[in-house]
């Protein structure tokens, strides 16, 4: 059994549980899940954990990411990207400054409302099945952080840029905003995720990439460990009269754990944790007033 993460290509035409499915036969293993969404017409990074890491999922998307979209100017849909109904269209009168100035302005974050488009839930039910139904309802606005802008090109009436935003951001509603920041509207036309955490573009493989992988038993070159998205903690090996404590999930004191050098922990500091044999087994969060570490993530097979 595979156990750990790949960075997967997703290309245009799939949808995320689509990859899914295609490695699980691919791969001929059932436990897989990828760590976020991407809309069947986007493409490129998405991260795929195997066996113990998809413990990992969750905590996945919450890493920040990079996207480099292409937007179209004067033109509203329903989905706020071109594979949607064109609702209205209206002349690009403005000026390529005004454009750079609109969308660097929206550096630093704002309160976005999802797209009625979107798998969001409101009262269980996902949002787009609404709109599909011709429902539209009111979507409380979250904040996202948009970390950085770079435009790569200006050609009215579409402009290619970068964008490193947080979780929870949607790039074409960031394209509808921008578009009515202006006056004129936009939509998006192409979406391609660039990086999510650590696991950037140039890196990817297709799904016929991991087949060959598979077929010349070569996969683990591509194969990250679990626990090498945690490499900015500090790493304990738990002494052997402790192993048992740590294969049962218990707390572990300080006494219990070898260091590589002597670390001081405040509270909510975490540590990657080892078994004797030097395999990795969970992260460990420092709980200052018992002065024990308690699990956070388990990964014992």
């Amino acid at each position: 059994m595979i156990n750990g993460i790949m960075n997967i290509y997703k290309e245009a035409g799939y949808t995320s549980h689509d990859v899914v499915a295609k490695l699980r036969g691919i791969v001929k293993q059932k436990k897989i899940g990828h760590t976020g969404t991407l809309d069947p017409d986007a493409v490129g990074v998405l991260p795929v954990c195997f066996g113990s890491a998809t413990k990992l999922c969750d905590l996945m998307t919450d890493k920040s990411k990079e996207y480099e979209t292409l937007m179209r100017l004067g033109v509203t849909t329903d989905t706020q990207d071109m594979s949607g109904t064109i609702l209205a269209q209206s002349p690009v009168s403005v000026k390529a400054s005004d454009v750079e100035q609109a969308i660097l302005g929206f550096v630093g974050g704002y309160d976005q409302v999802p797209p009625m488009y979107s798998a969001l839930k409101v009262n269980g039910r996902k949002l787009y099945e609404l709109a599909r139904e011709g429902r539209e309802v009111e979507r409380q606005p979250r904040h996202v952080d948009i970390s950085f802008i770079r435009i790569l090109d200006i050609s009215l009436p579409e402009v290619r840029f970068l964008v490193g935003c947080s979780k929870g951001t949607y790039i074409r509603t960031l394209c509808a905003d921008i578009g009515s920041r202006l006056g004129c509207g936009a939509a998006m036309s192409e979406l391609k995720r660039t990086r999510v955490g650590n696991f950037q573009i140039e890196d990817a493989v297709r799904l016929s990439k991991v087949e060959e992988l598979m077929q010349s038993g070569t996969y683990e070159d591509y194969v990250m460990p679990p626990d090498s998205i945690f490499m900015e903690y500090e790493s304990a090996v738990v002494k052997n009269n402790a192993e048992n404590a740590l294969l049962n999930g218990n707390k572990l004191c300080m006494e219990q754990l070898d260091f590589a050098h002597p670390v001081f922990f405040r509270d909510g500091d975490r540590i990657r944790v080892y078994d004797g044999s030097h395999a990795f087994k969970a992260v460990y969060t420092f709980v200052k007033s018992e002065g024990m570490f308690r699990p956070f993530k388990m990964f014992l097979g």
